[in-house]
């Protein structure tokens, strides 16, 4: 059986609901991608702050009873040096 014929009115009312159909699937796919940031930042800062971890008790054990800011703190320094190498560890993580 052939094909009827569609008319003008009709076919155009399909093309705009194909055009609108498009357009909204664009609009779902820009929203659901979203721009990843620059990590840049990441290898140097945690390597920074990982030697700056190590080198603050290097000093503080080789030295530390001569510095006086670092005798009054004490055994902090540990804490101090242990805490820049686990916020070096914390910031590796953010490397992609």
């Amino acid at each position: 059986m052939p094909e009827s014929r569609i008319r003008k009115q009709a076919a155009n009312k399909k093309k705009q609901e194909s055009a609108e159909a498009a357009s909204e699937t664009r609009k779902r796919r820009q929203r659901k991608v979203a721009a990843p940031g620059s990590r840049r930042w990441v290898p140097p800062t945690f390597i920074t702050v990982g030697l700056l971890g190590v080198l603050w008790l290097v000093v503080y054990y080789i030295g530390g009873h001569l510095i006086p800011f670092m005798s009054d703190l004490g055994g902090w320094n540990v804490l101090i040096g242990m805490g820049c190498m686990a916020a070096a560890f914390g910031i590796a993580t953010l490397w992609k």
